[in-house]
């Protein structure tokens, strides 16, 4: 069996890979998918700059949960941080966690791509010594 070869160009899942995680998709879906989907392996290239040493399957998955979450947005939600409804005695509240649909990797994600923590440290001026 031949193994997977990480592409250094385009998207690292299709069109097809995202609806098979999530749900099938209209014909507009389809296109909006297509360039998110560049986009968040673009995103993944570039802040994960050992991507070339991950998996294809995590590659897959990853860059289906980014643009999974950039279109639950949908195209109502721009801007909105949060939202309330009230009619007599019943209210009703939300807060979105994307409003605008940005692509984004969560923590979890970063971690799945091989990016290091951030860590703090300290640098003594007088000597140079790095104290992490």
């Amino acid at each position: 069996m031949m193994a997977d070869v990480i592409p250094s160009e385009g998207a690292f899942a299709t069109v097809d890979d995202l609806a098979a995680r999530w749900r099938a998709l209209s014909g507009a879906e389809n296109a909006q998918a297509a360039v998110l989907l560049d986009d968040a392996s673009d995103l993944i290239r570039t802040t994960c700059r050992a991507y070339a040493g991950v998996p294809l399957s995590t590659l897959k998955r990853v860059t289906c949960a980014v643009v999974k979450r950039a279109m639950l947005a949908g195209g109502d939600a721009a801007g909105i941080s949060q939202h309330t409804e009230t009619a007599g005695s019943y209210s009703e509240s939300y807060s979105y966690s994307n409003p605008a649909g940005d692509l984004y990797l969560t923590a979890a994600e970063k971690t799945s791509l091989g990016v290091k923590r951030q860590r703090a440290f300290s640098i003594d001026m007088s000597t140079g010594k790095v104290d992490i």
